[in-house]
């Protein structure tokens, strides 16, 4: 099973920008969902952008526009570029993975089978 890890949290101003980064090891076949996820502090974990074994993308409605979800096959990497953040970005952030074999992404908690550690990102006002 593939494991993750992020990094690249940290405090930003509103309307600054941040890049969390997900390195994957572990990794077993070339095609996989990936997604990030975020939970701030009494709310439901939520999904912020999705990406498919073909590099299709979706992404939550509020961060359309600001957000840029990719991803480097040779570097085994994820990434989500943050950019114009708001004080309600403010969320622990996770990435996920699951194999896509027969690709075919869902984007919901339970699809995933790998999650990383989470980190950090907090936007002042």
């Amino acid at each position: 099973q593939v494991q993750l890890v992020e990094s690249g949290g940290g405090s930003v101003q509103a309307g600054g920008s941040l890049r969390v980064s997900c390195a994957a090891s572990g990794v077993s076949y070339s095609r996989y969902c990936m997604a990030w996820f975020r939970q701030a502090p009494g709310k439901e974990r939520e999904g912020v952008a999705g990406i498919d074994g073909d590099a299709n993308t979706v992404y939550k409605d509020s961060v359309k526009g600001r957000f840029t979800i990719s991803k480097d096959n040779a570097k085994n990497t994820l990434y989500l570029q943050m950019n114009s953040l708001k004080p309600e970005d403010t969320a622990m952030y996770y990435c996920a993975a699951r194999p896509a074999f027969y690709n075919g992404c869902r984007w919901y908690e339970d699809f995933f089978a790998s999650w990383g550690q989470g980190t950090q990102v907090t936007v002042s006002s």
